[in-house]
């Protein structure tokens, strides 16, 4: 596996306790990111190296760079039509472009004019942006915040093939894992390496309300 991983009680330490921060595995080449699909989708993503087959470019795909949010949302990949868990490494000048072009899933009067406003402007968007509550590996609740970003349109064509380094199939990493958190053996359980990304720009960081980390 060429996933870089880590022991897990070992990270908390480097990880924020709460506040929005986009954990992630990253170099100065490519962001790894992670999704979780039915077989036919995943398999054929992890041997050919792009997404094509069954998957559909019509609708909004979600990727997530925080890889216990993947877990908490795919249970571990044994929720149904989730049992292929991904880790999608994208070039990172594009994952930055997504950064930059994402629009809130929801109004927020600090950073739009008004709800027309944003509206008009999530409507023609092809990035939309959604912090939710990063869970623990057991799938409690944390005061943490982590992104997870919506790609439609365009930008998802060109996620599907053109901007991705490489994918690579973690089903039987996340499986191991998996019977590490269900005999509360947190000793043991590895996680991928992540810290925390810095936003492209000042104004970035500013646009997707991200708190200040210098740990």
């Amino acid at each position: 596996m060429q996933l870089q991983t880590t022991s897990y009680l070992q990270q908390l330490d480097k990880w924020p306790e709460e506040g929005r921060h986009i954990l992630a595995q990253y170099d100065e080449q490519c962001v790894v990111v992670y999704q979780a699909y039915k077989p036919a989708i995943g398999h054929f993503a992890a041997t050919h190296g792009y997404f094509g087959g069954e998957f559909r470019l019509e609708r909004t795909s979600w990727i997530k760079p925080n890889f216990l949010w993947m877990m908490y949302r795919s249970k571990w990949g044994t929720s149904p039509q989730q049992e292929v868990v991904l880790a999608i490494s994208l070039k990172r000048a594009f994952f930055d472009e997504l950064l930059t072009q994402a629009v809130h899933s929801s109004y927020r009067s600090d950073i739009y004019p008004d709800e027309a406003a944003w509206y008009e402007q999530l409507h023609h968007s092809q990035v939309v942006l959604q912090w939710d509550p990063d869970h623990a590996p057991n799938g409690d609740r944390l005061p943490r915040r982590a992104l997870q970003l919506g790609l439609r349109g365009n930008t998802l064509a060109r996620y599907a093939k053109e901007e991705i380094a490489a994918i690579e199939d973690i089903s039987a990493f996340v499986a191991e894992q998996r019977a590490f958190v269900q005999a509360n053996a947190l000793a043991q359980l590895q996680v991928p390496r992540e810290r925390v990304y810095p936003a492209p720009t000042p104004e970035v960081a500013a646009r997707l309300k991200l708190d200040p980390w210098t740990h």
